[in-house]
């Protein structure tokens, strides 16, 4: 008789074979006919149909993050430090907005920014249009090659009476609409200041013009710590000052797919580790 092996049974080597078992009355042997034949029955092999092999269980790692296909990866880079203002002596105007030039240190700032995106793979380089974007990312289009694109949409948030460097100042004495516009979230408290729904609009505007252009790959665009934050907001759906603060050179990161916008970094600033 032929006893089927039990499921995923290994092949067995027994050994010296029970006599008493095999010659008892009525005992029927597991061995096959071949095996019943083989005069030297001391030893015994018995062999048995093992099923499929076992195999080991599927293992998940956990991966680094990639893009999803055809999503553009956006690096918004603060520019580096600009000039003081000096009381009574605003800063020149362009467009009815303050542009001041980049300080000394901001010039220092935005080598080592430079450098550090030297390797990220950039397909494309974009300044809004003031000049302290266009001088922060100077050091980068030299090394690259390529010719930085200017878009007004990048350009910060316009700050009505308090342009030119004003700002600061009323920031700094903890004026009362100064106040109110960080208690409120709003920049528009400050008189004929950028409307928040405007800015937000401007800035979602430019985002998805910018991953349009540049499907499954990544570009840099210098811009403001304004813009950055209103861009991380509307990512994230947050309030709209809590990305605000963004520091001079440093890169905060969104990958923007057709269905979402992915924030993957935020105020990176270790390539300054070390600068003034």
């Amino acid at each position: 008789m032929y006893v089927p092996a039990a499921p995923h049974a290994r092949s067995t080597y027994l050994g010296p074979a029970n006599r008493s078992v095999h010659d008892a009355p009525g005992a029927e042997s597991v061995l096959s006919p071949r095996a019943r034949r083989t005069p030297a029955d001391r030893y015994v092999l018995l062999v048995t149909d093992a099923g499929a092999p076992e195999t080991e269980p599927p293992a998940f790692r956990q991966r680094r993050f990639e893009p999803p296909p055809g999503a553009t990866d956006i690096l918004l880079v603060r520019h580096g430090q600009s000039a003081a203002y000096v009381e009574g002596t605003p800063f020149a105007l362009i467009d009815g907005q303050g542009d001041p030039p980049l300080s000394p240190e901001g010039h220092d700032q935005a080598r080592l920014v430079c450098a550090r995106l030297a390797g990220a793979g950039l397909a494309a380089i974009y300044v809004s249009s003031m000049r302290r974007t266009a001088q922060t990312a100077a050091p980068l289009a030299a090394e690259l090659g390529l010719v930085p694109a200017v878009e007004a949409g990048l350009r910060e948030v316009h700050l009505g009476d308090w342009e030119g460097g004003v700002f600061r100042k009323m920031v700094a004495e903890g004026h009362p609409a100064a106040l109110r516009m960080a208690a409120e979230e709003r920049w528009d408290v400050i008189p004929g200041a950028e409307p928040a729904g405007a800015f937000a609009g401007r800035v979602r505007s430019q985002i998805e013009r910018l991953a349009v252009r540049h499907p499954g790959q990544r570009v840099a665009a210098f811009t403001h710590g304004g813009v950055i934050g209103q861009a991380l907001a509307l990512a994230a759906g947050s309030r709209p000052f809590a990305f605000t603060g963004a520091e001079n050179a440093s890169i905060s990161r969104l990958v923007i797919t057709p269905e979402r916008w992915i924030i993957r970094g935020y105020n990176d600033t270790a390539h300054l580790d070390g600068a003034p």
